[in-house]
């Protein structure tokens, strides 16, 4: 059966907004748009459990896939299957956006915490995707240990 996701407006604000969740999709995948800030990158990462794909909107990222490094600009698609190693950077010096698709969901849990500390609520308990992902390496040259909001 098809589902509309109507957006609240906790949900339209600021840079993440969660565009579909786990528990709208039955569990098949979620969606969340998100301004990355510059400087902003995770350290080199696996999702054993679950496929990731990014649609950059806007700006300029960078993606580590195994060795090889791309170039993601507006209307490029990144996708990373499931184990692969993975990050990203925004070395741009300009905010980017891009539409994060995970497959299966559960992970947009991980943007749940984020926001919930930002509010200084109740953090939700993390996924049992977000159990398995794990750190294999350090971040893209150039990235930062910089907050995601």
């Amino acid at each position: 059966m098809p589902v509309v996701v109507q957006t609240t407006a906790d949900d339209t604000e600021g840079p993440i907004r969660l565009c579909l969740r786990g528990g709208d999709s039955e569990d098949a995948l979620c969606v969340v748009d998100e301004v990355i800030p510059p400087g902003y990158g995770p350290p080199l990462h696996v999702h054993p459990s679950f496929a990731e794909g990014f649609y950059v909107l806007a700006g300029e990222l960078t993606f580590q896939l195994g060795d090889e490094l791309v170039e993601g600009t507006a209307a490029s698609w990144i996708f990373v299957p499931k184990g692969m190693a993975h990050t990203f950077a925004n070395l741009s010096g300009q905010p980017a956006r891009a539409l994060l698709i995970c497959c299966p969901a559960g992970f947009e849990r991980h943007f749940e915490q984020v926001l919930a500390q930002q509010a200084g609520g109740p953090v939700p308990e993390p996924s049992a995707v977000m159990r398995e992902t794990y750190v294999v390496g350090p971040r893209i040259d150039g990235a930062l240990d910089v907050p995601l909001l």
